[in-house]
């Protein structure tokens, strides 16, 4: 983020809430993008397609973001909500690319 954001208990103007909100987005967006080059190198490092589904780790990604999120003070419920529909892009994106391996 190049551009410095003033803590959220400092801010006293929407402009400033909303700046700091629009500069995180861009963070969070580059950090879902580098985790992307890692569901594509799972689909380049899998054996086989039936391996690119996996209920458990789901779950545990899932289990783990949830407690990551309390920690955070972040509620528990929206962090899984998020990663829910994450993790099943994420897997459609995967097969995507392990079907186009040929």
């Amino acid at each position: 983020m190049s551009q410095e954001i003033i803590p959220a208990a400092d801010c006293t103007e929407m402009r400033e809430v909303r700046a700091a909100i629009d500069a995180l987005d861009v963070a969070i967006v580059a950090l879902l993008g580098e985790r992307m080059r890692y569901i594509e190198a799972a689909a380049r490092i899998k054996p086989s397609r039936d391996q690119v589904r996996d209920e458990w780790r789901k779950a545990d990604v899932i289990a783990k973001v949830c407690k990551a999120a309390a920690a955070r003070n972040f509620p528990p419920e929206l962090a899984a909500s998020v990663y829910d529909v994450l993790v099943e892009g994420s897997i459609a994106h995967e097969f995507e690319r392990f079907d186009a391996r040929g």
